[in-house]
């Protein structure tokens, strides 16, 4: 017995160096994070299946006599009987792909077993389905776990063998032979086969380590790479953004060098190969051509691809990452190697994630200087245009607002219908109460101040007790409306509006303050005094509004203009505070 268990663990190391190289294999990944399909799941079964066999090729033969024959397993005579550690593959088969990979290669080791023929041949194929569909059954008992652990595979692991000796009792129940075949090879294989299990299961926990920290360091790697790129994709020149790419890249990664080019020359070179590797140089290799076509990663592994024409070019591997904007390819950065053996899984990793990185910072900084060129020319727009385009901004406004934020997009419907009826009514009514101007100048704010959200803000402040006064129609919106055209015409930050009614004696005053570049000298003295022969700083707007003040309240309650010591402007007037 004690021959027997050391040679199966003999046979068995044989079986792990296999299956070491097996957990290496790049479709084992797939496996791993169980990434179902059928024709994985019968590539798989099949790479089991021949693993399985191989552990029969590398198992055991005995013979009628207890002998053990220690060649491998090759052909088994009738009264010999194989010792097959197949098992051990078929347990991880149905433990790593389900029942259905479990099955499909207890089937392939199976009918090899069968064919080999040998005492208990018929045991011996049936148990490896049987081990397979039972196992990938019991691993959707774990199926939380990635991989189970080695613990709980050493335990799943004793049950393969006892199920073989059963079958083998049942199938040669009245042979004598087989009771004492089963006492001899009952515990070593027990012992073999569940050790070897939770040995493959910790290799496998192993290599998923190693994958999950080599994706975890291209990832820390790229995003730091990115961010630290930032400022270099910044820069208006391709120039300059491909000279700080490249010294970044060839500081962070320790390359043998780094180019980046745009469609047609290079841009930018550091590292090796700089004596013929020159800014200048254009693009005229098939691979650089391939890689700004297809937008792709392209890796080269030898000189032939990569096409340099210098003799002794120390370079013989690269990287190719193109550099997209808008789906377009504006240029390449090339990852360049000494030796095609440099280029390691995390390499490709870091390549492909720097890439995507790369371009997302394109994307956003193309969308932000977007968002500020069109909010500058919104803004802009709106000061210099406001009246005849106003109604138009805030429909397409509602439009835009629908999508994103329907509730909202409701209120200003509401607001700008108020605003319009307002409007509709200004003709018919000479004055109108307080509350009802209020009300029109709050639904302009709301308008205003929803275009223009992260740029300008209007504050509104009334005291209680003055809603029922009466005021002209129209008279506080026009001063809001040219503090927004003209007032903060060049401000496009921090834009700040105060509405401002307070109690003075008798009257009510009723100001606008804007922080904006307030009038100049040779129009101030002028303001609502006369209709500017110039459009600007609300000549007519003023003008219009001081009228009416003063042709339906008196002259006290005409417009005053000036300029603020800390910066912008104030226009306000009076109106006679009366109790109800």
């Amino acid at each position: 017995m004690m021959n027997l268990t050391v040679v199966l663990f003999e046979r068995l190391g044989l079986l792990l160096v296999i299956a070491f190289v097996l957990t290496r294999s790049p479709g084992f990944r797939s496996l791993l994070y169980n990434e179902f399909s059928f024709k994985m799941a019968g590539i798989h079964a099949c790479v089991f299946g021949l693993f399985g066999i191989a552990g029969t090729l590398t198992g055991v033969v005995i013979g009628n006599d207890f002998t053990v024959v220690n060649e491998f397993v090759w052909n088994v005579k009738e009264d010999q009987m194989v010792v097959s550690s197949s098992l051990v593959a078929i347990v991880i088969a149905g433990l790593l792909g389900g029942p259905a990979v479990g099955l499909g290669a207890g089937i392939i080791a199976g009918t090899h077993l069968f064919f080999l023929g040998g005492i208990g041949f018929v045991a011996n194929s049936l148990v490896n389905p049987l081990t397979g569909l039972l196992a990938g059954f019991t691993a959707r008992f774990f199926s939380q776990e990635r991989v189970i652990s080695p613990i709980k595979a050493l335990f799943i692991g004793i049950f393969p063998p006892i199920l073989l000796m059963h079958l083998l009792l049942i199938f040669d129940s009245q042979d004598r032979t087989m009771i004492e075949l089963i006492n001899v090879i009952g515990l070593p294989v027990v012992l073999s086969n569940s050790i070897a299990i939770a040995i493959f299961t910790a290799m496998v926990a192993i290599v998923l380590r190693e994958q999950e920290n080599e994706a975890a360091f291209a990832t820390r790697q790229a995003l730091t790479i990115a961010e630290e790129a930032l400022p270099f994709l910044k820069e208006e020149s391709f120039q300059n953004k491909a000279e700080g790419i490249a010294d970044l890249l060839y500081a962070r990664l320790k390359l043998a060098a780094v180019t980046v080019t745009d469609e047609k020359e290079v841009m930018a070179h550091k590292g090796l190969g700089g004596d013929h590797h020159k800014i200048g140089n254009q693009l005229t290799t098939q691979i650089s051509r391939q890689a700004l076509v297809s937008k792709e990663i392209l890796v080269a592994y030898s000189q032939a691809e990569i096409q340099c024409t210098h003799k002794n070019c120390p370079l013989e591997a690269v990287i190719i990452i193109p550099i997209l904007e808008a789906q377009q390819t504006i240029g390449l950065i090339k990852l360049y190697f000494r030796k095609p053996q440099h280029i390691r899984p995390v390499e490709l990793m870091l390549a492909e994630g720097l890439g995507q990185l790369i371009a997302n910072q394109l994307k956003t900084i193309k969308a932000e200087r977007l968002e500020l060129h069109t909010r500058d020319a919104e803004l802009s727009n709106l000061q210099a245009q406001i009246n005849p385009h106003f109604l138009f901004n805030t429909l397409h406004m509602i439009a835009a607002l629908f999508r994103k934020d329907p509730e909202k997009a409701r209120h200003i419907t509401v607001q700008l219908a108020q605003f319009m009826r307002f409007n509709l009514k200004l003709v018919s009514t000479q004055l109108v109460p307080l509350e009802k101007e209020t009300e029109h100048v709050k639904a302009y704010i709301e308008i205003i101040q929803t275009r223009f959200t992260s740029r300008l803000q209007i504050h509104f402040i009334q005291p209680d007790g003055i809603s029922h006064l009466l005021i002209p129609p129209s008279s506080i919106q026009p001063l809001v409306e040219n503090s927004v055209r003209h007032g903060l015409e060049y401000v496009s930050e921090e834009g700040r509006i105060d509405v401002r009614m307070e109690r003075a004696g008798e009257r009510i005053k009723i100001s606008v303050r804007d922080n904006g570049q307030g009038f100049p000298n040779h129009i101030l003295l002028q303001a609502g005094e006369t209709v500017l022969a110039e459009k600007q700083h609300g000549g007519t707007g003023l003008y219009n509004v001081n009228q009416r003040l003063i042709n339906l309240l008196g002259k006290e309650a005409r417009l005053h203009v000036r300029n603020l010591p800390e910066g912008g402007s104030e226009v306000y007037f009076t109106i006679p505070y009366r109790e109800h």
